[in-house]
């Protein structure tokens, strides 16, 4: 049977309208997961010796410029070889135990290698399919110094997406309510709260009070 082309306004119901949106569609996606052992950090010399491990937050992974390329897999139409290195970079928190001071030390994981298969169907010349990367990092193991140098071991979750721009047909409720109103920061005020505490007693207990 032959598709009919609708017209949006034909298809429209009491509920809802159908609208017309651009948005990037995910066309395919996996998961991997990568283990990093012996991750090194040097420690600033003026503290080595007396620091207090606090935390490493991870920035976002991203692929490496120039590293992305993609080729044809003869024996398999619309899914392509995809190979592309992947950059995780954190800063690492610790506390000086002499100063007391919070510092701040860069570190880079090495890159990560991704050699994977892809459904990335064909498409007209104009048309382009972004490869995009999400990472999810923690630290696997408590942080050990030695002779001055911070040593972890690092786990890393990727999602690989395959992301192309489209025109989708969408129901469309209407616009969205009014949101609340925005809470107001108050600072408390300490003379508020002693009005509010109960009378304390004065006096100190009787003999024939106490239980």
């Amino acid at each position: 049977m032959p598709h009919l082309q609708q017209d949006p306004q034909s298809l429209q119901c009491p509920d809802f309208i159908p609208v017309c949106v651009i948005v990037d569609k995910v066309y395919f996606q996996c998961q991997q997961r990568e283990c990093i052992e012996n991750v090194r950090v040097r420690l600033p010399h003026d503290c080595e010796s007396k620091v207090e491990f606090l935390d490493v937050i991870f920035n976002p992974g991203e692929i490496i410029n120039g590293t992305l390329v993609i080729t044809d897999i003869p024996s398999r139409p619309n899914f392509r070889r995809v190979r592309f290195k992947v950059r995780v970079t954190f800063i690492v928190k610790i506390k000086n135990l002499v100063t007391g001071a919070i510092e701040n030390i860069e570190g880079e994981l090495p890159p990560i290698q991704k050699d994977i298969v892809l459904y990335i169907p064909d498409a007209r010349d104009e048309f382009t399919f972004k490869i995009v990367v999400e990472t999810l990092s923690q630290v696997l193991s408590e942080p050990i110094i030695d002779d001055g140098v911070l040593i972890f071991t690092i786990g890393v979750f990727l999602i690989i997406k395959v992301v192309g721009k489209v025109q989708l047909l969408i129901p469309e409720f209407g616009f969205c309510p009014a949101p609340p109103e925005c809470e107001e920061f108050l600072p408390t005020n300490i003379c508020d709260e002693f009005e509010m505490e109960d009378f304390p007693d004065f006096f100190p207990p009787q003999l024939e009070t106490m239980p």
